[in-house]
């Protein structure tokens, strides 16, 4: 067993030596990981071999969570009281009350707690909004406690602080699992918020580009308040937006009777508390949006208080469909992912993705094998499949596990898809789909996008007449693109196409004689099954 004190004292300068306190908002996860290692290393600590007592665990996570930190909060997370305080309430399962304890021990310390609000990191605020730093730490503990497999650290505490949205979260840390690059947009994001006293910021981009990415792994380094629209789960409407807001201001802003405010109000209360600090809300998906009439979507404001912005993400759109007017006043810019300018910046992403995929993914050893045996190396299936995805990182993600499950142990590097949605037509034709004797898989996939919104799998059979199981059967064949969803009040799950990309593919099936006719006939089961319900 390690002493504790003893190797508490040096870390604080190794991690600077490594892992300097970080400039930037954006560290990537390749340094973070590297950096990790150099330190555990000059400890003398093995980065794989991980001793089960607590002291040794509570070490290796203050060495994950604090590199790139600044010292102030290294030295809080040093102190043995707190490391005493974490395990008494990790054992307990009562994260606030770990909150309430490290909370007290600021106040008692005055001098270190000035040193924690003095950090200069402009995402960490006051130590109000330090929920996401002990929140992150005890993520760390958890994540290096598994890695033990010692059953003293089970169960697994649930260490949600409610720093981000539940509704939010499993979204925003899936898109970031494998998260690298995008540096150029971080830049030009923060050009903006420093050289503006406020304002909207858009990233545009088609589907698969990142920009749900982008926005989440902003959320996840920054702890702004956040907005993610998605069309598929009926999250997409600007009472839902506005309720989530809300809720997210009031509590990080401690604003008074504003229950019931309305958008300019809660950005009006919440900038006269900001005291200099700067508060960016992040909303994604602005075109998944379905709201009625003409104004602005979700009702965004023309004007805006000064230290306040918008940071929004939206596929590209026609003067129609963009729907943000603004007052001259009010500050805008945008960074477009499809210029000519950021191709090599995005290829270069691309491939460093590739590479991470490659090395860290659970897949990692079966697309290492699909490569040798097609005897090339890993760079040239780097470079080409960077190239086949268009700079596409959903194709990444539909295509790199299909590689590995052994979907194209057919195919050559040449014959993989070429771009998002000659993958989504490669994979129509090889499941099949344009054999005659497959129509009613075609037809639930339709019914689905006719439908419009969630539906059932009793529902689907019964329109159709045909067995649960064979529907059952088709959407887990599809299971990538379409999201279940449980009613707890029925005990019944509903189905959704997940990815608008998707859904266009399929309707854009509406163009061929034979899918017409299909359409046609389900839609009119669709009437016939809507009519006898009515009867």
């Amino acid at each position: 067993m390690m002493e504790f004190a003893a190797i508490t004292s040096g870390i604080t300068p190794i991690i600077k030596k490594y892992a300097p306190q970080a400039i930037q908002i954006i560290i990537k996860q390749a340094q973070k990981n590297e950096a990790v290692t150099k330190v555990l290393q000059e400890l003398g600590l093995n980065p794989t071999q991980i001793p089960d007592d607590v002291d040794t665990v509570y070490v290796y996570a203050l060495v994950r969570y604090g590199v790139f930190k600044p010292e102030a909060i290294l030295n809080l997370f040093k102190e043995k009281v707190i490391k005493d305080y974490f395990w008494s309430d990790y054992s307990s399962n009562a994260p606030f009350k770990f909150v309430e304890d490290t909370k007290k021990f600021l106040n008692k310390n005055s001098q270190l707690k000035t040193q924690i609000k003095n950090s200069q990191i402009e995402f960490l605020g006051e130590l109000d909004e330090f929920l996401g730093e002990l929140e992150e730490f005890g993520e760390a503990f958890i994540a290096v406690a598994k890695q033990t497999k010692s059953s003293k650290f089970q169960p697994y505490p649930d260490w949600d602080l409610d720093v981000y949205p539940k509704e939010f979260k499993a979204l925003m840390f899936e898109k970031t699992r494998l998260f690298c690059g995008r540096d150029f947009v971080f830049n030009a994001i923060q050009e903006f918020f420093t050289t503006q006293t406020k304002g909207y910021f858009s990233v545009i981009g088609d589907a698969g580009m990142g920009k749900s990415a982008i926005a989440a792994k902003y959320v996840l380094a920054t702890r702004y308040p956040c907005y993610f629209n998605v069309f598929a789960e009926g999250r997409n409407k600007p009472e839902k937006f506005l309720d989530s807001i809300r809720k997210q201001l009031i509590k990080r802003c401690s604003l008074q009777n504003a229950d019931n405010a309305d958008l300019r109000t809660l950005l009006q209360k919440a900038s006269e508390e900001l005291k200099g600090q700067k508060l960016v809300i992040v909303v994604d998906a602005l075109d998944e949006v379905e709201q009625e009439g003409n104004g602005n979507l979700l009702d965004l404001p023309q004007n805006i208080p000064d230290g306040v912005y918008f940071l929004l993400t939206r596929r590209p759109y026609n003067q129609e469909t963009k729907r943000l007017i603004l007052s001259p006043d009010t500050p805008v810019d945008e960074l477009d992912l499809r210029k000519d300018e950021y191709k090599n910046f995005s290829a270069e992403d691309v491939k460093e993705y590739l590479h991470l995929f490659l090395s860290a993914d659970k897949y990692k050893d079966e697309l290492k094998k699909w490569i040798t045996d097609r005897k090339i190396t890993e760079d040239n299936f780097i470079e080409e499949v960077a190239a086949k995805s268009e700079n596409n990182f959903m194709y990444l993600r539909y295509v790199l596990p299909w590689i590995a499950e052994g979907e194209y142990s057919d195919l050559t590097l040449q014959g993989l898809p070429q771009g998002l949605k000659d993958y989504y037509q490669v994979h129509w034709l090889r499941m099949d789909m344009e054999n005659e004797t497959n129509e009613i898989k075609v037809k639930i996939l339709y019914m689905l996008v006719e439908r419009g919104k969630p539906i059932s799998l009793r529902m689907i059979a019964e329109i159709l007449e045909c067995d649960e199981s064979d529907v059952k059967s088709v959407l887990k064949d599809w299971v990538e693109y379409i999201t279940p969803k449980d009613n707890k009040h029925e005990k019944t799950t509903y189905y959704n196409i997940y990815h608008l990309s998707f859904l266009e593919f399929l309707k854009e099936q509406d163009k061929l004689a034979k899918c017409r006719r299909l359409f046609k006939e389900v839609n009119q089961r669709i009437d016939d099954y809507l009519e006898q319900r009515i009867a």
